[in-house]
């Protein structure tokens, strides 16, 4: 049986020092190896799989090299199955005998070849695919994939934890264990996002509207207590630490400019999602009447919706969900223009990221110059075992492992018995004003 090129850099001593990148041109080695593959057939994509495990879905790439393959994320945990259908049935026969090194040339291809593009489901099959590729590649070069977008920046991706309480009390005192964990910025939330608990009452329930497990939030009691939230903690719990609040698009556009602009002496971090997608027209008034950072992009599909932002220096932390805009190789473009325009990135991670998603997120931050902050997530033991190679939280920094592409695999036996959610349950509840009519996002 003929070898694989992983074989035979094993056979030359090479398997376990990188193969031949830290040799001088002139060794004899390298025409050796050159010798060795010049009658290999290339390699080539043989099958495209999505995984569903819980709420995530990972698409797993494999190859023509036995034991060479790739993970990628493609969580939409809201519309799971289409995502699995779409890599199913159109990513799967598109990518399967291609060369998984032209990574540039799959996700241009593959991008065009819905004719219509820029949707959460197609972008999120697409990011599983490109994710898994640039695995591959690393594996193939022996070198985490932060190598190959140019190397570090820093020794570990700083992030912020999610400090939610029902009351002032409850929050500031998970304020300062967060702290005392090691957290240098927190996000503050009085419960729910836009506080829904301090409404009371609402009148489309009692008149038979919407459904039972409809929720309901009044603005007022929230754009109240929010001020009042980051004088409390501020004064409890010190100028050190570094706060941000999600405004989460849960009240109408002038009445977030109001609020971020008497945030605007407590000094946040930065204020997320004043606007919804749809109303980015509004960021330029924001930005000329307050000098309040601000961060967006969690519900952002296209290049429409970020690049006017950037350019026109409207925001100051660009937040994409990386597998809702196509993968680390859209990602890493979004970097880079932003950089030139003064804005720092602030990758959406929550529990609807998969592990791979996470890793992808963090050798970004690593190797990008305009890295701002990394949201945290609590992945379980569970996860960790389904997925050996996750990366690691220690004192509020994400760690990457140091093997080769993204550091994550997947047991595939455990991630059968962890199963996947049924398909209702990612479904986004309906949050409602008095009357009933429907709050985005």
């Amino acid at each position: 049986m003929a070898m694989n090129r992983r074989e035979l850099l094993f056979n030359l001593g090479l398997g376990a020092v990188g193969g031949l990148t830290g040799l001088p041109a002139d060794d004899p080695t390298r025409e050796r190896y050159a010798a060795a593959t010049r009658g290999l057939a290339p390699l080539k994509i043989t099958d495209v799989r999505c995984i569903r495990v819980r709420n995530l879905n990972v698409v797993k790439v494999e190859t023509s090299e036995p034991g060479l393959h790739g993970l990628g994320c493609a969580t939409f945990q809201q519309r799971p199955m289409v995502v699995e259908t779409a890599v199913r049935e159109y990513l799967r026969p598109f990518a399967i005998g291609r060369d998984p090194d032209q990574i540039e040339d799959l996700w241009q291809t593959a991008y065009t070849s819905s004719y219509w593009r820029n949707g959460p489901v197609l972008n999120n099959a697409l990011s599983g695919l490109d994710q898994a590729l640039w695995d591959i590649k690393g594996k193939r070069a022996n070198l985490p994939v932060y190598q190959l977008l140019g190397g570090k920046c820093r020794f570990a991706a700083d992030t912020y934890r999610h400090c939610h309480g029902r009351d002032l009390t409850e929050l500031e005192d998970r304020v300062h264990q967060a702290i005392e964990q090691g957290w240098r910025h927190v996000r503050i939330q009085l419960g729910g996002y836009g506080s829904p608990q301090l409404s009371r009452d609402p009148d489309f329930k009692a008149a038979g509207f919407g459904s039972a497990s409809d929720e309901f939030m009044a603005p007022g009691p929230y754009l109240r207590v929010t001020p009042k939230m980051f004088e409390h903690i501020r004064h409890t719990c010190g100028e050190e630490v570094e706060l941000l609040h999600d405004i989460h698009e849960r009240v109408a556009p002038i009445d977030a400019i109001n609020l971020v602009k008497q945030l605007e002496v407590h000094r946040p971090f930065f204020i997320e999602d004043p606007f919804p997608p749809e109303m980015n027209g509004y960021f330029k008034m924001l930005r000329e009447q307050t000098s309040t950072p601000i961060a967006m992009g969690e519900l952002f599909n296209s290049p429409h919706e970020w690049v006017d932002l950037i350019t026109g220096r409207l925001i100051d932390f660009i937040r994409v969900h990386l597998s809702q805009v196509g993968g680390l190789s859209v990602a890493r473009k979004i970097a880079a223009l932003a950089e030139w325009f003064g804005v720092r990135s602030a990758w959406h991670g929550p529990g609807d990221v998969s592990p791979p998603g996470h890793a992808a997120n963090a050798h970004l931050d690593l190797a990008i110059h305009n890295f701002g902050i990394q949201e945290y997530v609590d992945i379980s033991d569970e996860l960790r075992e389904i997925f050996p190679g996750t990366p690691t939280m220690e004192k509020g920094y994400m760690h990457l492992n140091e093997a080769p592409g993204l550091g994550v695999d997947i047991n595939e036996e455990l991630a059968a018995k962890a199963g996947a959610w049924d398909t209702g349950q990612g479904l986004w509840k309906p949050v409602r004003r008095r009357d009933g009519t429907a709050v985005r996002p």
